[in-house]
């Protein structure tokens, strides 16, 4: 059912007061904003309840993940929805979420600065069984900052894991691949770079090509 409350309104009008200054798009008349930085996206939902409300959510997307939705690849606020009350109750609760989105995006920015600074945080990271990704996306980060042995062995803990969905064939195919390239930092960044141009495809975003300089990932 279609939210005919105030909230999206009240939403819209504090997210573009918040986030259109720090240079955040609006995707179409959703509830979502992004903070493109060529090869990641910064990722801001304001989510919806069942009824009229909104949560919050924020996190960065890493777009060598090649897919057509937006994904938060690591999560940096999660707030449960608040359902609307009133008017003025659920405007101060926007402002909230507002200010907090705004100081959530500028922490990401602060954190993944530079290839290197995601590269560290995602090896850093706690192993958890099942969460195939996590070590994809930091054997990819490792290959490119020219860490083969890192990058190997974060591939080949993927792929001791066992493959109980599809979605799970599908990490390990691609942890396989990659695995067989690490040494090759070139091959490695050729691959990215088709597989981000892909992506922003997919999600509707102007070409950005990519290329490497010293231990970054830049945009030209």
């Amino acid at each position: 059912m279609a939210d005919r409350s105030p909230a999206p309104r009240i939403i819209t009008s504090v997210a573009r007061n918040s986030l259109k200054p720090l240079g955040l798009a609006q995707r179409g008349r959703s509830r979502l904003w992004i903070d493109d930085h060529g090869w990641w996206l910064g990722v801001v939902e304001f989510t919806p309840s069942r009824t009229a409300g909104s949560g919050l959510r924020v996190g960065a997307m890493w777009l060598w993940h090649d897919v057509d939705h937006v994904a938060f690849n690591v999560e940096a606020v999660r707030v449960g929805p608040e359902p609307f009350r009133t008017e003025d109750r659920f405007t101060q609760l926007a402002i909230g979420l507002g200010c907090q989105a705004a100081e959530s995006v500028t922490a990401l920015r602060e954190q993944f600065q530079a290839l290197p600074d995601v590269a560290r945080y995602l090896m850093s990271r706690p192993v958890r069984r099942g969460y195939l990704w996590d070590g994809l996306d930091a054997g990819i980060a490792a290959a490119l900052v020219g860490d083969p042995d890192a990058a190997r062995d974060q591939f080949e803990r993927v792929l001791r894991e066992d493959p109980l969905a599809p979605w799970m064939v599908e990490a390990q195919g691609r942890a396989r691949e990659l695995h067989a390239m690490a040494p090759d930092r070139d091959t490695v960044t050729a691959w990215v770079a088709r597989a981000v141009d892909s992506c922003r495809s997919k999600q509707g975003l102007d070409p950005a090509p990519l290329a490497i300089s010293g231990t970054d990932l830049l945009v030209e």
